[in-house]
């Protein structure tokens, strides 16, 4: 008990917050008192936050001018039928092409599935050594032991969210909430099997047929799986075509398609953010 009350991962919160965290992972190891009493003992109640050296986090700045280059993947609650009852999702991510490239749900959080996941989703996406980089926070199953032992076999670069920061990991953010603002997503899922039903049509749809707009309206499928030229290409003739046929529509001239990003950050350094600011991502057609 001991060990995990000076691990870097609870140094600095207080037993009952350490007891707390525990219990909602399904793991009792000790009351409250009894974590005092063991830091008492240890003359640590006062001194433990000074036991562990914390590293000096950075931001990460990661930056993908192409798929299969960042990865981000993290897991979110799905409500089941009764309360305190929860489907898993595990979903990996592509921030530059927003594909979901793998996804799992299981009745359990645990780092063996998400090995088990990653895995698969490296071997299916053909990733090289040395190619790619995964970016999650810092729950237990994204900083497990399997995991980064996976990754360094592999030859994946692990990312990590700094502590306490909300928005280090706006991409697989944005997916979920698009998700749980789908008109038919559901308070609560029946059972296992709806869940899953829903989980296999809601990535069929944000994949294939969902317009993302963060990617020149593309698909993510599309972009990711390199449909995206020949499709630019097309949008542009026809945009042309509409120009000819009404060019006073059309004040600045031949319209264009929104436009693909160059390149897609995870924490863009400042220069990168200065730069920015006032240049639009996608150059969009000013027709009515």
């Amino acid at each position: 008990m001991l060990d995990q009350l000076v691990s870097e991962r609870f140094a600095d919160q207080s037993p009952r917050q350490v007891y707390s965290k525990l219990l909602d992972e399904g793991d009792y190891l000790c009351s409250v008192r009894t974590m005092y009493r063991i830091l008492a003992e240890n003359q640590s109640s006062r001194e433990r936050r000074n036991q562990l050296k914390h590293p000096n986090y950075q931001k990460p700045e990661l930056l993908a001018s192409g798929p299969n280059e960042v990865w981000s993947w993290d897991i979110t609650k799905l409500k089941g039928p009764e309360t305190w009852t929860y489907y898993y999702l595990y979903v990996i991510l592509d921030i530059y092409s927003r594909c979901v490239v793998g996804w799992m749900l299981a009745h359990r959080e645990a780092a063996d599935l998400a090995t088990q996941l990653i895995e698969t989703t490296i071997e299916k996406q053909g990733v090289q050594s040395d190619q790619l980089i995964l970016h999650s926070d810092r729950e237990p199953s994204m900083t497990s032991h399997s995991v980064a032992e996976l990754l360094t076999s592999l030859g994946v670069t692990k990312s990590h969210s700094c502590p306490h920061v909300s928005n280090d990991n706006p991409f697989s953010e944005s997916q979920f909430k698009t998700m749980k603002y789908r008109p038919e997503f559901p308070k609560r899922f029946g059972c296992y099997e709806d869940a899953l039903g829903f989980c296999r049509d809601f990535f069929s749809w944000y994949n294939d047929e969902h317009y993302h707009s963060g990617i020149g309206l593309l698909t993510p499928s599309s972009l990711h799986y390199g449909q995206a030229e020949e499709i630019l290409a097309q949008r542009q003739e026809t945009l042309r075509e509409a120009w000819q046929k009404n060019p006073e529509r059309f004040v600045g001239g031949v319209p264009t398609p929104a436009s693909l990003p160059k390149a897609v950050w995870i924490n863009a350094p400042k220069r990168e953010r200065e730069r920015k600011i006032g240049a639009p991502e996608a150059n969009c057609p000013g027709a009515p």
